[in-house]
């Protein structure tokens, strides 16, 4: 799964995306500044596409559907990909509204005798900003005048061999070569691209257990401990 991640490489992303020619319109509403503890219910960075111009914006991460007559108490902040057509959740939004979500390295909890969480941080061995799969919607409450809320999530998929001793689930990393065309929701090319990543792109050390505090924001989140 992928409960905790950070993202601090903005200008690396943008850049990623004007050299792999994916134009897009920009919204100054997502946050610009460095996080290294990004909790679920936080307005994080997405790339959004729904064919047609990208759009680079932030969304609520912990997805609530267009149909939901109320706030739902439950808004989930990973999606199965193994599911995404079954459940309701997210079958309207599949060949439809995806995106991108960046991330310079995420979060994975190890149990130690049964109690103690030690916390991993997780990132790319080259050293690039990651992508995650996500799917995005649109929801605005029929009861008040409050404006409308765009939320969205993060797809997971089964743990390769470096993340199972830690969790047998693990987010969709995708590879840039398929960035646009996961953005371009082709139901033929999903199944190829919802896989585990591939053993090797990832690197993983321990970090300090203040990670367990989701309010705890320091840069040195992302330090290694012995």
């Amino acid at each position: 799964m992928c409960g905790r991640f950070g993202f601090y490489e903005l200008k690396y992303f943008l850049d990623l995306l004007r050299q792999l020619e994916l134009p897009f319109e920009e919204n100054q509403d997502y946050p610009q500044t460095n996080r290294y503890n990004i909790p679920p219910e936080t307005d994080i960075l997405t790339l959004q596409a729904n064919h047609g111009a990208y759009k680079l914006t932030s969304a609520r991460w912990g997805l609530i559907p267009y149909w939901s007559k109320e706030l739902p108490k439950i808004r989930p902040i990973n999606a199965r990909s193994e599911s995404l057509v079954s459940k309701p959740y997210y079958r309207h939004l599949v060949g439809r509204n995806h995106c991108l979500i960046p991330a310079s390295g995420f979060y994975e909890w190890e149990r130690i005798d049964g109690k103690k969480k030690q916390p991993w941080y997780i990132h790319r061995a080259d050293g690039l900003p990651m992508a995650f799969a996500g799917l995005w919607d649109t929801w605005k409450s029929k009861h008040t005048e409050e404006p409308a809320i765009t939320t969205c999530t993060i797809i997971t998929t089964v743990a390769n061999e470096q993340i199972a001793p830690l969790h047998d689930r693990m987010p969709v990393i995708l590879e840039s070569e398929n960035w646009k065309r996961w953005l371009e929701a082709d139901p033929r090319n999903l199944s190829k691209m919802l896989v585990p990543a591939d053993n090797g792109i990832l690197e993983m050390y321990q970090v300090s257990t203040l990670v367990n505090n989701a309010r705890y924001q320091s840069g040195n989140c992302i330090e290694q401990v012995e």
